[in-house]
């Protein structure tokens, strides 16, 4: 998501688009919290449109920006570069870039991590999007050591919808959110394409035999593992478990949070949000666009509250933390007693400056990634604690 422009007059935005150019969020000295709650100094900032963050297994803290640097964020405030793939990310227009990394399981011993990024266009191929992995050496990665997983279908002219998320799941494969192509929403129903889908793959870029779509499609378009997506710019697998939540922004009426599930079809662009429509899977959560504490213009990112130490109140264990970029707040969906199968979300933090990404570390802390207020000003990462009443 290279750049990202809301636009809200009472009806609120289509999504994530192309420019970072003022502010809708109201512009507040910190963020307001429930009580026990804080939010002290940036954790980390100077951060350039940054898109994804996630924490290595050992507990460093990685960071994507859109042009083609993965930065670390060090305990001391400062920044280091770990990798710089500039010269072969195409960041402009719209939402191309380097959209996602994640660390493989085996990290430990083998030190893979891999990334999402566009491709820029040579004079033979077109820009596409590509899954690449890359070994670490401390905190450098490895020179030379970029080996393609897997290549994304070529884009249009479209920039915009991208999709970008990747996340290890407990079985081991790697799941990947792709956007529409932008102006081709029709492409998300159609097995022929990989866009508008959450793909499934082996960590070597092998397509698994028992996908859900393996026998109806053909070639690279047998990792399709769920369609009928929009523009899933951030999903949460929960540690652990096999359930996943994929956050999906919506266009001219709601942004959605879906169940992930084998095979499932979520109804874009036949549906949005909520509409009883068999064999179309309903969002769990459907909220509309506006510039309400409940509403916004464009979920953004997600996270589940199952840290090693639980440090926020045990009534968190196990809920989902979610973000709206132009909305400002991140809220809190949890599930109702285990004899019913609804979620209800509850308001946790608002205020906040283009949140773009959520992560809870293994102490329990809540860490949001934020655009910042302003166009030009540096980004950063702020972190919520918990200290009691």
């Amino acid at each position: 998501m290279s750049r990202l422009t809301v636009l809200v007059v009472g009806v609120a935005v289509a999504a994530l688009t192309a420019a970072l150019a003022g502010s809708v969020t109201p512009v507040h000295s910190a963020p307001v919290l429930p009580q026990g709650f804080t939010n002290g100094p940036p954790f980390v900032s100077g951060l350039t449109n940054p898109t994804d963050m996630e924490f290595a297994p050992d507990g460093r803290l990685f960071i994507t920006e859109d042009a083609g640097r993965v930065r670390i964020a060090k305990p001391d405030g400062t920044l280091s570069t770990f990798l710089d793939i500039s010269t072969k990310v195409e960041s402009s227009p719209g939402e191309r870039g380097l959209l996602a990394l994640t660390f493989d399981p085996g990290f430990a011993t083998n030190h893979y991590l891999y990334l999402h990024y566009t491709r820029k266009a040579t004079s033979t191929t077109p820009p596409h999007n590509r899954v690449v992995r890359f070994t670490a050496n401390g905190d450098k990665a490895v020179s030379g050591s970029e080996k393609l997983i897997f290549r994304l279908g070529n884009q249009t002219a479209a920039t915009q919808f991208m999709g970008g998320a990747l996340d290890f799941g407990i079985d081991g494969k790697l799941y990947v959110a792709t956007g529409d192509d932008g102006g081709h929403p029709e492409k998300a129903q159609k097995l022929t394409n990989l866009f508008g889908k959450i793909l499934r793959i082996d960590k070597s870029g092998t397509i698994p035999t028992d996908n859900p779509f393996y026998s109806k499609a053909s070639g690279n378009n047998r990792a399709i593992w769920a369609l009928g997506l929009r523009n899933p710019f951030k999903f949460a697998i929960q540690p652990g478990m096999s359930t996943i939540f994929i956050n999906d922004v919506g266009q001219n009426t709601w942004e959605e949070i879906n169940m992930g599930a084998p095979g499932a079809n979520y109804g874009w662009p036949v549906h949005e949000g909520e509409a009883k429509d068999l064999p179309y899977m309903d969002p769990i959560l459907a909220y509309g666009h506006g510039s309400t504490d409940t509403t916004g213009c464009a979920i953004t990112g997600g996270a589940f509250y199952n840290p090693a130490t639980l440090q926020f109140p045990q009534e968190y264990e196990g809920d989902y933390f979610f973000a709206d970029f132009c909305g400002g707040w991140i809220r809190r969906l949890e599930q109702q007693p285990p004899s019913s199968s609804g979620f209800t979300a509850s308001g946790f933090a608002t205020g906040l400056q283009r949140p773009i990404d959520l992560e809870v570390s293994k102490a329990g802390e809540l860490y949001y990634l934020s655009r910042s207020t302003t166009t030009g000003s540096p980004a950063f990462v702020g972190k919520i604690t918990y200290a009691g009443t």
